[in-house]
């Protein structure tokens, strides 16, 4: 059964119809109808997964327009503290941020719209995150914002971070294009 919780304007956590067995479990990631059914057009364009070790964090990353996009995120093995932050200058959510657990046991997901920033941290080894993106990679449009700029507490004082993660201005230095 599928549940779509609110969080931010547009954005949703949704719980992931799982199913378990003597063989283990089975859970659905994606359903076009569903999503429409809660007023979201989402077309896949691109796919792909991150490995992280504990205390990984990764983000803030967004496409600019035309190439921004629209994502479901999901953490099929381990566990992450998945965080996103309202970019749309017109939204009554701008600059506001949601915080929540995505993990193997919990099956949930974000649905992320257009215009937001997206980044999580590791809360084990060898989380696995998974990404459905609506538009393809375009390395001219792929930016962030610095992961520490916003009122959030990762609660890491010594996260792995690369430099182009730690290269992005702070929230308030950045003209949202959105």
């Amino acid at each position: 059964m599928w549940h779509f919780k609110s969080i931010l304007n547009g954005a949703f956590v949704i719980t992931l119809p799982a199913f378990y067995d003597d063989r283990g479990s089975f859970i659905k990631s994606f359903h076009t109808s569903t999503l429409e059914e809660q007023g979201v057009n989402f077309e896949l364009k691109e796919s792909y997964f991150s490995l992280s070790k504990k205390d990984v964090i990764r983000g803030m990353h967004f496409q600019t327009p035309p190439h921004h996009h629209a994502k479901v995120v999901f953490c099929p093995q381990g566990a992450i503290l998945d965080v996103i932050v309202d970019l749309r200058k017109d939204s009554k959510t701008y600059g506001q941020y949601y915080a929540q657990e995505l993990t193997a046991e919990n099956h949930k997901a974000y649905y992320i719209p257009k215009g937001f920033a997206h980044g999580f941290k590791s809360l084990t080894d060898d989380a696995l995150t998974y990404y459905l993106v609506s538009s393809e990679y375009t390395k001219e449009h792929d930016t962030g914002i610095l992961y520490n700029s916003f009122d959030f507490d990762w609660e890491v004082e010594n996260p792995i971070m690369s430099e182009r993660d730690l290269s992005f201005p702070k929230l308030e230095d950045w003209n949202s294009v959105f």
